[in-house]
Formats: C-alpha cells, sequence, structure tokens
C-alpha cells in the first residue's frame, strides 16, 4: 500500500491518539512520584516502581505498535495479559500506585474485546481495595472512602471504556471503507483507461477510414487512370499525376494531423464550406462526375467537433458515390435550418440498399460522429433513384 493510502487510513482517532499518550506520561510520572514520596516499605516501593518501569518500557518497545496496527490476536492478548500481571504488582506492592489505573484501563479496552475488557479493568480496580486490606487491615479508615470510590471507578471505567471500543471499532470500519473506497477508485480508473482506449481506437478507425483509406483509394484509382491512358493522352496524364502528386499530399497532412491530434488539415487551413468545396471539386476533377456544390451563405459559427463531423460525412458520402454508385450528377448541400446544420449528398447513381450498405465500417462511423455531438444520420434512396445522405446536427 502507498504512503498516500496510508495516510488516508489514519482516521481522527489515529490522528488524536498523542493526546492518549500524554495521558500515559502524565499519570506514570505522577504514579511514580507517589510511589516515591508514599511512606511505605522500600522493598515495596521498589517493587512498585520496578513494574511500572517494566509497563512503560513494554509500551515504548511493543505496546504502541501493537495498539497501532497489529491485528495479530495472540499478540494483543500477550501484552494484555503482561499488562495486568505488572498492574496487579505494583498496585498489591503499596496502594498508593492505584493511580496506575489512569494509563492501563485505557490500554486494555484498546488492546481486548470490550467484554473481556471490562473484566479486566473491573478486577485491577478491586485490587485497591484488597491492596489497603492488605497493608492496614478491615479497620483502617481509608478503606471506608476507597470502597464508594471503588463503585464509581468502576462504573466510570465501564463507560469510558465503552466510548472507547466504540470509537476504535468505528475507526477500524472507516478504514476499511477508506480501503474498499480506494479499491473502486483503482477499478474505476482502470475501466475508464480501457474505455479511453478502445474510444481511442475507435477514433483513429474512423479517421484512418474518412482520411487516409480514402487517399490511397483515390491515388490508386489515378494511377490505374494513368496506366490505361500513358500511350494515348499524355495531357490527361500530367493532369491525374498531378492530382495523384496533391492527394499525397494531402494525405501526408491529414496523417500530421492526426499524430499532433489537431483539427482536419482542410478546416486547419479554411472554413467548413471551403472544405466541403474542395471535396466537391476533388471528385469531380477524378472521376468527370458534375458535383454541384451549394453552401449557405450564412452559417453560424460552428465548434471544431460539429466541423470535423459534417466534413468527414461528406469525405464519406462523396467517397461511397466514386466507389459504388455509377451516378452521373452528384448534388452537396450544406445549409442552416431551424438552429440546425444540415448536410444533404445525393446522386442519380445505382442507389442504396441498407441491408447491404448498412453494415459498412463508413456508415457506423458516420452514425457514431454524429450521435457524439448530439446529431443523426439518414441514408435513403432518393425520390428520383440514386442514393442520398442526410446529416444533421445541432448549430
Amino acid at each position: 500500500m502507498d504512503k498516500r493510502s496510508e495516510v488516508n487510513q489514519a482516521d481522527a482517532w489515529e490522528r488524536s491518539y498523542w493526546s492518549w499518550e500524554v495521558l500515559f506520561a502524565v499519570a506514570y510520572v505522577a504514579t511514580a512520584l507517589l510511589v516515591f514520596a508514599n511512606d511505605g516499605s522500600t522493598t515495596a516501593k521498589i517493587v512498585a516502581e520496578a513494574a511500572m518501569g517494566a509497563i512503560a518500557v513494554g509500551y515504548l518497545a511493543a505496546g504502541r505498535r501493537v495498539v497501532h496496527g497489529d491485528d495479530n490476536e495472540t499478540a494483543r492478548r500477550i501484552a494484555a495479559g503482561a499488562l495486568i500481571a505488572l498492574t496487579a504488582t505494583a498496585i498489591l506492592a503499596t496502594t498508593v500506585a492505584s493511580f496506575v489505573l489512569f494509563l492501563a484501563c485505557p490500554l486494555l479496552f484498546m488492546l481486548l474485546d470490550l467484554r473481556p475488557a471490562i473484566v479486566a479493568t473491573t478486577l485491577l480496580i478491586l485490587l485497591e481495595p484488597v491492596s489497603a486490606v492488605l497493608s492496614g487491615g478491615w479497620n483502617r479508615e481509608l478503606l471506608s472512602i476507597l470502597l464508594p470510590m471503588t463503585a464509581i471507578l468502576i462504573v466510570f471505567s465501564v463507560l469510558a471504556g465503552k466510548v472507547t471500543s466504540d470509537v476504535l471499532q468505528q475507526s477500524h470500519a472507516r478504514a476499511e471503507l477508506i480501503r474498499e473506497l480506494e479499491s473502486s477508485q483503482a477499478e474505476v480508473a482502470r475501466l475508464s483507461r480501457e474505455a479511453g482506449t478502445a474510444a481511442e481506437r475507435e477514433r483513429l478507425a474512423r479517421e484512418i477510414h474518412d482520411t487516409l483509406a480514402q487517399g490511397f483509394t483515390s491515388i490508386i484509382t489515378l494511377t490505374q487512370a494513368i496506366e490505361s491512358e500513358l500511350d494515348t493522352d499524355l495531357s490527361t496524364v500530367r493532369r491525374h499525376l498531378a492530382l495523384a502528386g496533391r492527394t499525397a499530399r494531402e494525405n501526408l497532412a491529414e496523417a500530421r494531423a492526426m499524430v499532433a491530434a489537431l483539427a482536419p488539415s482542410d478546416l486547419a487551413t479554411g472554413s467548413l464550406p471551403e472544405a466541403v468545396q474542395r471535396q466537391a471539386d476533388r471528385l469531380a476533377e477524378e472521376t468527370g462526375i458534375p458535383v454541384e456544390c451549394e453552401v449557405d451563405d450564412a452559417l453560424p459559427s460552428l465548434s471544431t467537433a460539429v466541423e470535423v463531423v459534417l466534413l468527414r460525412a461528406a469525405q464519406e458520402a462523396l467517397s461511397n458515390v466514386r466507389k459504388h454508385s455509377g451516378a452521373t450528377l452528384v448534388r452537396v448541400r450544406l445549409s442552416a435550418v431551424d438552429g440546425a446544420i444540415r448536410l444533404c449528398v445525393a446522386d442519380n447513381g445505382c442507389g442504396f440498399t441498407p441491408d447491404a450498405d448498412g453494415t459498412g465500417f463508413g456508415l457506423r462511423g458516420m452514425r457514431s460522429r454524429a450521435e457524439q455531438v448530439g446529431g443523426a444520420l439518414k441514408v435513403r434512396t432518393g425520390a428520383n433513384g440514386g442514393a442520398e445522405l442526410e446529416l444533421e446536427v445541432p448549430a
């Protein structure tokens, strides 16, 4: 687990644990001073001080680690057993050492489950009047004060221990929730990366299909025309060579724009109407098919994403005309209609068969692009035959 996760799991209780250690230190120092200043026997003082010193050393050496994060139940039970034994030794050696309970009782609730901790702390508190009886007998005046104080301490210890136990349980529950949340966030991040990778692959596939693949198709078509005309019409060969060179340069520009994640090169060097007009002119030059291109003069300003969708749709539609239609006339219209931009490409060719053409990657790509900007694509047979593609996107 990385450092950030460890910091996240350090909840409010763990961050404020230093206040408990202040209590432990004050309780230890105060009890040690009281035992040292007591009028009891030197042997009792030495035993009590040694037991409390062992508690302090044991806590600093291993207790803090066990309390903070060691989930080994055996280690917790061993630490609790040692704490009970040493605390009992100190209290039985001298009653004054009972103040060490302010240190021992909270630690027991941190080490044990609630019920075992209640039993252990109750027994340790009861050792205080027992120690008084052993050292001074039943007639000692202090006993009349110790007995009600012992009862109060037991009740207070149980209540305080219950609060401490609840805080610890909530702390562990929050830490577990944080771990689950971090695990969920990692899974979401992984799925997002995978979805992003898949989307980027699909985008690149559409870009390559709509630009480079069509450009190479044009070059192949021009090359075939050059081969058939090489011995008969040199002027036409030169014109086709010029077109092939221009198409290759445009393909290269598209490839560079794609690598640099820029807008299509046609849009980078001009407006959308100009780019659509260039696509229409290119089809006419390459195939000799007359292309009528009409663009509204007052098109609204469009986002780059919408312009890319419209341009790619025009490219794909004209490419389909070139490859499939056998048309002798093509009409392209780009217009603003009721708050939307509509692109219509129609031809008088062999028509459109949905079952045959609907599964093509080009049409799927156009529909996907249109949906990304809230638009819709329709492909149908024209009123006078041929095919008609209509794309409408929000302005």
